[in-house]
């Protein structure tokens, strides 16, 4: 194994950005196994995140740290990871990540993986099968239930329960993307898809079946507004947020004479008492 590379987190930064800046096809320092040794180690211990949350609340990406990953994919050659009848080839710089006992995280058996570079705090949860990327922060009292899915560099609080199939899109490139961000106790329902840099913000509700997108409109019955994302700016769900599908009929030509609606999700109410009793159970099966 290569030694890591020993200096600061500024240090780090400034090596990873020399290293990158190496001509493509040109043969990589000799130092650039233990730098990226060195960051991954960072990731997982939680020392840095790939993407950082500001003091007015917005998100965004830690660009030199995402670009240390692609680093590592440059890096990397294709090596057999198989188990046993099962077959695996990737990068030798990512594989799964080796947890053990004291890592206090819980992975059911069953065919769940984590990739290293990514931080799993204790108490977190891991029902089979699920996947966590590289990249990705998952907080302490989280659950990832079976078949979930946490993308690259996905941002994932504390006390939130991804539902079975639930799928947090992840993003490396362009470096300066800011990734899906799930805030603490929120409620992600079966079935439901979060991408494109979508921020849900704290003790919202995603009930199943809802796909929120950057180019998704949110319709909040409560506050008679609508919510989107832009080029610039991401999609946010406000804090306590009670999201379900719904569908918004289609106003004219060929498409309003078939009665065709598309489907859009919407806002029917922000989080009370009454719904935090309906999800209290959550909190009991971790």
């Amino acid at each position: 194994m290569t030694a890591p590379f020993e200096g600061s987190n500024a240090e780090l930064e400034a090596r990873i950005e020399a290293i990158a800046a190496t001509p493509a096809g040109s043969a990589l320092p000799g130092d650039t196994g233990g730098v990226i040794e060195r960051l991954l180690r960072a990731l997982e211990s939680g020392e840095l995140r790939s993407a950082q949350r500001g003091s007015d609340g917005t998100w965004k990406a830690v660009t030199w740290v995402k670009r240390g990953i692609l680093l590592g994919f440059r890096a990397g050659n294709i090596v057999d990871m198989s188990e046993g009848r099962f077959a695996f080839f990737d990068k030798h710089t990512f594989p799964v990540r080796a947890l053990g006992s004291d890592a206090a995280v819980r992975i059911v058996p069953g065919g769940s993986s984590i990739r290293r570079g990514a931080y799993v705090a204790p108490g977190v949860v891991c029902m089979p099968p699920m996947y966590i990327n590289v990249g990705a922060y998952v907080d302490t009292g989280t659950m990832v239930d079976s078949h979930a899915l946490v993308g690259s560099c996905a941002q994932i609080g504390a006390r939130v329960h991804l539902s079975a199939a639930a799928q947090v899109g992840g993003v490396l490139e362009p470096i300066n993307a800011a990734p899906v961000v799930i805030e603490d106790d929120v409620l992600v329902g079966g079935n439901t898809g979060v991408y494109e840099g979508t921020i849900v913000r704290e003790r919202a509700v995603l009930a199943a079946g809802v796909v929120l997108t950057r180019g998704t409109p949110v319709f909040d019955l409560v506050r008679e507004t609508v919510y989107r994302g832009s080029a610039d700016h991401p999609l946010e769900i406000p804090a306590g947020a009670v999201v379900v599908p719904g569908a918004r009929g289609v106003r004219d030509g060929w498409g309003a004479e078939q009665g065709i609606a598309l489907q859009t999700p919407v806002i029917v109410k922000y989080r009370d008492e009454k719904t935090d009793v309906a999800t209290a159970l959550e909190r009991w099966l971790r």
